[in-house]
């Protein structure tokens, strides 16, 4: 790994790539504690100091805490993934979208531009939603979190969080395109990992108050790297399909012939069915902070993270979503027949409807499989802070994202190594784009 990292020096392109990303990323930071003009920065901070554990706690996680002080970047990328989501659902329901997936380059461009638009108009409907809900708010102490409510203000709120999730969108697409990494991951990835010297501090504190035992910091380090290694080793498992090709002749040259495999992934739908999960479960929680009516308090409380009622339905949806989403995402009858297509089979197996019902199943056992491991690492962190009284949040969907960049960012890094024939990180990794 220090080879690698020695490795990098030599190549002037990838330095350029790595520090025109850090930049950008740089500049993100920046803006996530400029604060959107008209508000009491202290009054919504203690707000939201009581809204930890609902809606708007998970969107400024994935903001980087731009949310709580309501700074330009409030937003985040939230909109973009969300438009995101929203086209990959469609292209399943509605035909031209279906069409423009299959055209290759060209249709791809087509579904991002639509992505963009829809970026735009989420931000606008977020952005005055939120503009109206912070006029009917205020802090603890009952000071308004809204100096001056009216359209004025509405107006502003909705131009420059609009503006900079539109600013965002493009860092993203930058970076991707200029630097190292996905953009888009890697804007979440800084904004979750900010966190972490906060977190740090506080754990140096409780140890240097007593009211975490030397013994017990030990026993959480440990734990934390074997729940690292096991994320790392599962996101990066496959369950690999075997897939003949038969020879065929055109003209004078002989095609097919060889052996390969499809790759399925244990974990197919990602970091999406705890998003999805900790959004419908969160909901209640939400509305109770705007509309303090007496049964959605009593909802709300029965919803909150760490008590069973929410753990066993946030269990429950994420296994929901797992299916769901890898159901909408992955269609074994297309693989099947594009199989079929060129003269590959599955050995053992016909071609054709059987090999859709054999690869429906294992992707079936497949995906039970990476519905547990993603429903225990989202659970982890309510178990950590329930029973070993732990002062940061640690795993869950926060996690996931992190590993899981981390893992693409190094296999894109491992990449521009071995083109040009420089040793990477690891001699034997299992980096997937190695392979």
């Amino acid at each position: 790994m220090i080879e690698g990292l020695k490795n990098i020096n030599k190549i002037p392109e990838l330095q350029k790539r790595i520090l025109y990303s850090l930049l950008m990323l740089g500049v993100y930071r920046v803006g996530a504690h400029i604060p959107t003009p008209g508000i009491d920065t202290a009054a919504l901070m203690a707000y939201f100091e009581q809204a930890k554990g609902s809606l708007l706690g998970l969107f400024d996680m994935f903001a980087g805490g731009a949310l709580s002080n309501l700074s330009v970047f409030a937003l985040g990328i939230m909109p973009y993934i969300s438009a995101s989501i929203i086209l990959q659902l469609l292209t399943v329901a509605v035909p031209h979208l279906e069409r423009l997936s299959k055209e290759g380059e060209a249709g791809r461009r087509k579904i991002t531009q639509y992505t963009r638009y829809g970026t735009i108009v989420l931000s606008i409907i977020q952005g005055f939603g939120i503009s109206v809900g912070l006029e009917n708010m205020a802090g603890p102490t009952g000071v308004s979190i809204v100096m001056q409510p009216g359209w004025g203000f509405r107006l502003m709120t909705v131009l420059t969080l609009t503006a900079g999730t539109a600013f965002l969108m493009w860092l993203g697409e930058q970076i991707t395109e200029k630097g190292i990494g996905n953009g888009i991951s890697l804007i979440i990835f800084a904004g979750i990992v900010c966190r972490g010297p906060e977190a740090i501090i506080n754990t140096f504190r409780l140890l240097s108050t007593g009211e975490m035992g030397f013994f017990l910091i030990i026993i959480l380090i440990a734990m934390m790297i074997t729940v690292i290694g096991v994320i790392v080793f599962v996101e990066s498992g496959q369950r690999r399909i075997p897939v003949q090709y038969a020879k065929r002749v055109v003209g004078r040259k002989v095609y097919g012939g060889q052996s390969t495999h499809l790759p399925l992934k244990v974990n197919t739908a990602g970091v999406i069915p705890p998003i999805f999960a900790s959004s419908i479960i969160m909901f209640p929680a939400t509305i109770a902070n705007f509309v303090p009516h007496p049964w959605m308090k009593v909802v709300a409380d029965a919803l909150v993270p760490g008590r069973i009622g929410y753990e066993v339905l946030y269990v429950g949806f994420i296994v929901f979503f797992c299916y769901f989403y890898t159901a909408v995402t992955f269609n074994p009858n297309d693989v099947a027949e594009n199989m079929r297509k060129y003269g590959g089979y599955v050995p053992g197996i016909r071609p054709g409807k059987k090999t859709a019902e054999y690869i429906d199943d294992v992707l079936t056992r497949l995906t039970f499989s990476g519905a547990i491991y993603v429903s225990a690492v989202c659970v982890l962190p309510s178990i950590l802070i329930a029973y070993f009284n732990v002062p940061f949040y640690f795993g869950g969907t926060a996690l996931l994202i992190v590993v899981g960049v981390a893992l693409d960012t190094a296999g894109q890094l491992e990449t521009h190594l071995l083109t040009r024939q420089y040793e990477g990180f690891l001699k034997k990794g299992k980096i997937a784009r190695r392979r």
